[in-house]
């Protein structure tokens, strides 16, 4: 199976996009493949945790985000957030404390393309 990256800058102002990075991630975790996100820019807020628990997709098997970021992590998916982009928004390790989530430098992206099979990009 490959190993897929999606690289996600949408946040809650695009919540169907933010949804939609969600949703192939878990999708290719159901059906075996390694999976790894990287959310940057506005994409870091995601993590909040009542961002998590109001963005819902929309269409069939609607769920909220919370409930994709749940399946991705206990699927082995990684999620890693930017540190640049946290520190704009004033996001702090102690909001993340309580999250699945890896804080990363640049270098983290640019070494997570690489080693990737595929990169889907929603941005």
């Amino acid at each position: 199976m490959a190993k897929i990256l999606i690289h996600l800058t949408h946040g809650p102002e695009a919540p169907t996009q933010a949804d939609r990075a969600f949703l192939i991630a878990k999708t290719a975790i159901k059906e075996g493949h390694s999976v790894s996100m990287f959310l940057a820019g506005s994409a870091v807020q995601l993590m909040r945790d009542d961002i998590l628990d109001s963005v819902i997709g929309v269409g069939d098997g609607v769920t909220t985000l919370r409930e994709s970021y749940n399946a991705i992590i206990s699927g082995g998916g990684k999620i890693y957030l930017s540190r640049i982009s946290c520190g704009a928004r004033g996001m702090t390790e102690k909001e993340l404390k309580d999250k699945e989530v890896e804080l990363a430098e640049p270098n983290i992206l640019i070494q997570l393309t690489v080693d990737h099979d595929r990169v889907i990009t929603y941005g």
